[in-house]
């Protein structure tokens, strides 16, 4: 992507739609992928005091490597600048950090057939996060995006609390839980969520570049288990979406 043409779009909205045009999103299949996302994240959760320092300087955990999670990376000039992965939760497929969390609030909605999405390990690069303030909103768009592909029931932001502000004001998310102790991590975690059809069309209205393709969709998170999710969640009844952050 061309960074320094970035900065002459006017218009906060315009400049996020020319970023999130722009910026190289991968979903990170391969092994040498991950450990790069690995070690990103452990600088960035580093940095802010969430995690304490290890020998190996990289940072992952067992939900790395369950069947329903998708991992992205975000890269400007063929850098690696921020990521998020995102899990798809049913029934038949629950692991999900907020399921794990929150199991009370979360599990009678997927044993009700419910498609939950749920994006977590969102970090960027401090360098470029201040040279682009685009870029948080091109990363976490991926669970909108995510939540559009599945038709999700109930999508996540699982936060602390100095970043609800954020994830409320952009997609206009709800309380859903007071803190709780989070895997890894040494800050409580709240749960927000918003139900999708009732906030998508206002959400994309004041940020535009939260839309998708088709084809985007289908080369971001499309496969097999992907295909055998909307399989199923078109069978349920009353399947709706909800957004995830």
């Amino acid at each position: 992507m061309n960074s320094v043409a970035l900065r002459s779009v006017p218009g906060f909205a315009d400049r996020l739609l020319s970023f999130t045009r722009a910026v190289d999103v991968r979903r990170a299949d391969t092994d040498a992928d991950r450990e790069e996302i690995f070690r990103l994240r452990y600088e960035a959760y580093l940095r802010e005091g969430a995690i304490p320092p290890n020998f190996n300087r990289r940072f992952s955990d067992r939900l790395d490597t369950t069947e329903n999670v998708w991992i992205f990376g975000l890269r400007i000039d063929g850098t690696l600048v921020s990521s998020i992965r995102v899990h798809v939760a049913t029934e038949e497929y629950p692991d999900s950090p907020a399921i794990e969390v929150f199991p009370d609030i979360l599990m009678p909605a997927l044993k009700a057939g419910k498609v939950v999405v749920d994006p977590t390990r969102f970090v960027a690069d401090a360098e470029a996060s201040r040279a682009h303030p685009e870029l948080s909103y091109a990363t976490v768009r991926l669970g909108f995006v995510a939540s559009e592909y599945f038709n999700a029931d109930i999508g996540l932001a699982t936060v602390r609390s100095e970043h609800q502000a954020y994830y409320r004001r952009v997609f206009m998310l709800e309380k859903m839980s007071e803190p709780r102790s989070y895997p890894d991590l040494k800050q409580p975690i709240t749960m927000l969520g918003v139900h999708y059809p009732t906030v998508r069309e206002e959400i994309v209205r004041r940020f535009p570049h939260m839309r998708s393709t088709p084809a985007e969709r289908e080369r971001l998170f499309g496969g097999p288990l992907a295909r055998h999710i909307n399989a199923r969640a078109s069978h349920a009844v009353g399947g709706q979406a909800v957004v995830g952050a």
